[in-house]
């Protein structure tokens, strides 16, 4: 039997725990809270500098009366994401649970609902994975560092000193409340931990007890690489022996990595690009730069083709509706899933060099051509002559034959194909967003 080395396996145990995350490969973000209600994106109240009573106010307006977790679950689940991430708590330290350690909480608040619970039972029920969101910042709790803080909201007054504030209560606060989490609602797929930045990092949060906690309250559970990472950075994942605080997997924000992650080793690990359907996670009134579906799935095939998942936010109103172009967007990615989720499910790098028509994904002798780009010639499969037992394209299943025109004949070497027999030719595309061909690969 083969003697592994602790850090072998260790990413072995980190491979066993990832393997849903990697067939699953498209997930849905919910950023929801009372940022909602002022509807200036997540961060208001630390951009704007807001006094705590200014932001109370929104606490005391916080009713959500038209939130209904059934109808997040079921446009994800149309839209063929096959995982969720709610923001349980954010930098504002407003919690969305019954938390028994602090009185900020949806539960006392006009609404007087426990959404982590509600959100855990919709997404649940249609066979959609879960996950929550943790901020490890806490601009509400009193012992969490103000003035000279990067981020706090009284990071500029030196009113706000810091001396009488106890840090390590602040900690036992925090791990108290991730305990509430790992041990009330059954069991967590994901734990989405955010973020640090400058001292900020790793055992300054007590990084290695809240992973040896989660790994005995939670065993299977995938855990980001944030208690010691931010959205900038990858951290310590990309060694060749992480630390237990480096996580499962790492999360590039706002942006698809040049190329997908590998450690030192060369080996792959497993990370998701986190982007908003528009500028803002959080709702925000005056956001109307809404990328549209086409490049949603192109984003999505470019992750897959990278080895990654994409995990891709929406941000709920105060009211608790998913803004109307949101839903709009994820249903038309969502038909477009319907015809082409093998070409997502379950697939990785191919191996090949990218083309230059589009991507390609692959699963074992599967490979998924993903056309972006509309051609007058022969679309051309560089080096593979002879290596293709069939092609349909995937969303029909329809025969494409192997290109055989008499201009093709100086590139013997190449294969080519054409999404319109007819006229011999790939314009325009069947589906513009993305006409994917279903290439069985020889033996």
């Amino acid at each position: 039997m083969e003697n592994k080395s602790g850090s072998a396996a260790a990413l072995d145990e980190r491979a066993e725990r990832a393997k849903w995350f990697c067939e699953a490969r498209f997930g849905m973000f919910i950023h929801w809270g009372l940022y909602a209600i002022p509807a200036r994106g997540e961060w208001v109240r630390g951009a704007e500098r807001m006094e705590r009573d200014e932001y109370m106010r929104y606490f005391d307006e916080f009713a959500a009366e038209r939130c209904d977790p059934r109808e997040w679950a079921a446009l994800a689940k149309r839209a063929g994401m096959k995982y969720a991430v709610l923001t349980a708590k954010h930098h504002d330290g407003f919690c969305l649970w019954d938390t028994a350690l602090s009185d900020f909480k949806s539960t006392l608040a006009p609404a007087r609902r426990d959404f982590v619970a509600e959100f855990l039972e919709a997404f649940r029920a249609e066979g959609i994975r879960v996950g929550l969101y943790f901020s490890l910042i806490d601009w509400h709790h009193p012992d969490f560092p103000h003035f000279g803080d990067r981020h706090h909201p009284r990071r500029d007054d030196p009113a706000e000193g810091n001396e009488a504030r106890d840090f390590e209560r602040y900690l036992r606060f925090m791990h108290g409340q991730i305990r509430e989490l790992l041990t009330g609602y059954g069991r967590l797929d994901l734990m989405w931990f955010d973020f640090s930045y400058d001292d900020m990092s790793g055992e300054k949060w007590k990084a290695g007890e809240i992973m040896r906690m989660a790994r005995e309250l939670q065993p299977g559970m995938l855990v980001d690489n944030r208690l010691e990472a931010s959205g900038d950075t990858h951290g310590a994942i990309l060694k060749a022996d992480p630390p237990e605080s480096a996580g499962d997997f790492a999360c590039p924000e706002q942006i698809v990595p040049p190329e997908g992650l590998r450690n030192e080793l060369g080996q792959a690990v497993p990370w998701e690009a986190c982007i908003t359907l528009n500028n803002n996670w959080g709702y925000h009134s005056g956001d109307r730069h809404w990328k549209d579906s086409s490049l949603v799935i192109r984003m999505l095939a470019e992750c897959v083709s990278k080895n990654g998942n994409l995990l891709l936010n929406v941000g709920p109103n105060a009211r608790g509706k998913i803004p109307a172009e949101s839903a709009r967007i994820l249903g038309e990615v969502g038909r477009w899933m319907d015809g082409n989720g093998a070409a997502i499910y379950g697939c990785g790098s191919s191996g090949l060099e990218k083309p230059e028509w589009g991507r390609f994904t692959r699963r074992g002798r599967l490979l998924y051509a993903h056309v972006h780009e509309a051609r007058a010639g022969g679309i051309c499969l560089a080096g593979m002559a002879g290596r293709i037992e069939k092609m349909r394209l995937l969303r029909d299943g329809s025969e494409l034959l192997p290109g055989r025109h008499w201009n093709l004949k100086p590139y013997p070497e190449h294969a080519f194909f054409f999404l319109n027999a007819d006229t011999l030719d790939n314009y325009p595309l069947p589906d513009p967003a993305g006409s994917v061909v279903e290439i069985t690969l020889r033996e």
